[in-house]
């Protein structure tokens, strides 16, 4: 592998403004590093080598005439495919929406490529973003560049392995329940999930709006700070946009300190079904932060034992509704019932989603389709949403005493393929840690705390009130450094290498 795939995003743009490498020599560096390991990783579902390295060589002739460009003009980025993306297939990972391509871009698209970042391609996921595993996608799983034989987490598996496996230096993911933080915990990378309403929504596939959210997939703070500063800002496009402006943490980053700062430790997101070297490394992590000045202390959130049992009939409710315009007349696969030579539309429709939704969409349309009916309305939606609106309350709670709440990210390591993919509670335990602040709203990061006794990473989960983004990259940054300097090296770095990777 060259050192232009190893380096980081903020590396690569120092020297891209320096002259000393040009973007397209970057993009087909990474190019060449996908189609060297992608055969066995699996991290994407398409690649425009062709759009991309267009897309480099225009950015180098307008840096050779002397133009002023963003700074992440050149660099590439690997997009979930569940971002509506022009000339590019947007399947969610479904064979519903198998070979379609979207006739326009999402705002965060059009953001980056605003940017003039060339996009390499779509990465896997989770059908329709339901799961912890990259496993339940139409196109196969994703495995973990780690060990090929472990699930990169999920929903966005692909966006995390591509960055762990070297494949791109920047990604966006999105997050329901943790799927851009639970993948980053299990492959050693960092994923942010920002403030609700700060990164429009407007083009993503909707699962459960109102509580997904776009973010940056990186190898670090720094370059996550990079890309989330590209797509923040208010859409009007987008009715649940902030129209605030969004938190500066790009300067975060660059001013990074805890010294006082009060970190808040979640009892409740680290008890049982918790490893004990998934604890061992994020208490090493907690002691980091006091040598370098913060002040620790616990802070219990009851509510958040209810979280699990909550999102699970809220998001299946949003699901239910979201998912009902696949119905093979207004979008997606349509197939003919058999045995009927003048099916009905209901027909029609019931063969068509029988044919283009796998196991877990159904399940899933199936409970909130449940909880949504008029004899099960209150007790359990309704119920839900007074549990919802418990876990917020206790957040603002918690912030009024302490800046910042930390936890473990995901309860294991990675686990091996296959283990859980029929034990759906097992896989929705995954997120225990995770769902809380998708049921708040409120901003959180996962980064690695370092390895296992197996090798695998473990990952640390920092969570900030609304709209204080800029301190999880605060504590972020200076809790990272920590731990390269105890590493000696960043984690990423020690990836295996991977059979004829350049």
């Amino acid at each position: 592998m060259d050192d232009i795939t190893r380096s980081s995003a903020n590396d690569l743009a120092e020297r891209l403004t320096r002259g000393e490498l040009s973007s397209e020599e970057i993009t087909r560096a990474f190019l060449d590093r996908v189609e060297a390991t992608d055969q066995t990783i699996r991290a994407f579902v398409h690649v425009d080598a062709e759009a991309a390295l267009a897309t480099a060589r225009r950015i180098d002739q307008r840096r050779a005439a002397g133009e002023q460009l963003h700074r992440l003009a050149g660099l590439p980025v690997a997009i979930k495919d569940i971002v509506n993306t022009t000339g590019m297939p947007t399947t969610c990972g479904s064979r519903m929406l198998q070979g379609w391509i979207s006739p326009y871009d999402a705002t965060i698209i059009e953001r980056i490529k605003a940017c003039d970042m060339p996009i390499v391609g779509k990465t896997n996921l989770d059908e329709f973003a339901m799961g912890s595993s990259t496993e339940r996608s139409f196109f196969g799983p994703t495995r973990n560049p780690w060990d090929t034989d472990r699930v990169p987490g999920g929903s966005g598996g692909g966006s995390a392995a591509a960055i762990a496996a070297h494949q791109a230096p920047l990604a966006i993911g999105t997050d329901t329940g943790g799927s851009i933080r639970q993948p980053s915990a299990l492959t050693g990378t960092v994923g942010v999930k920002p403030t609700y309403g700060t990164v429009s929504r407007y083009g993503i596939v909707s699962m459960a709006s109102s509580l997904e959210h776009a973010g940056p997939v990186a190898q670090s703070v720094a370059d996550a700070a990079l890309l989330h500063d590209v797509i923040a800002g208010h859409d009007p496009r987008d009715s649940t946009s902030s129209d605030s402006a969004p938190p500066a943490v790009r300067d975060a980053v660059s001013t990074a300190d805890v010294t006082g700062m009060r970190i808040g430790l979640v009892p409740e997101l680290s008890g049982a079904g918790f490893a004990p070297e998934v604890l061992a490394r994020f208490n090493e992590a907690a002691e980091l932060l006091a040598s370098a000045g913060a002040q620790i202390v616990e802070v219990s959130c009851p509510s958040f034992v209810h979280a699990v049992a909550a999102y699970y009939l809220v998001m299946p409710s949003e699901v239910s509704s979201n998912l009902a315009r696949f119905d093979a007349m207004r979008y997606g696969l349509r197939v003919p019932p058999a045995g009927s030579a003048a099916p009905s539309a209901d027909q029609v429709m019931a063969a068509s989603r029988d044919a283009g939704f796998g196991d877990e969409v159904k399940r899933r349309i199936i409970l909130g389709t449940y909880a949504l009916s008029s004899g099960s309305y209150d007790a359990h939606y309704g119920a839900a949403q007074r549990v919802r609106t418990q876990i917020a309350a206790d957040f603002a709670a918690a912030f009024s005493n302490v800046d910042v709440l930390m936890s473990p990210t995901a309860p294991t390591t990675a686990f091996p393929l296959g283990e859980k993919i029929d034990d759906p509670l097992a896989m929705y335990a995954q997120d225990t840690a995770t769902i809380p602040a998708n049921l708040a709203g409120v901003p959180a990061m996962s980064l690695p705390s370092g390895l296992a006794e197996n090798d695998l990473p473990t990952g640390v989960q920092l969570m900030a009130p609304m709209r204080a983004d800029d301190r999880l990259y605060q504590a972020g940054a200076v809790l990272e450094s920590l731990l390269i300097d105890r590493w000696g090296e960043p984690l990423l770095n020690r990836v295996p290498s991977m059979e004829g990777a350049p």
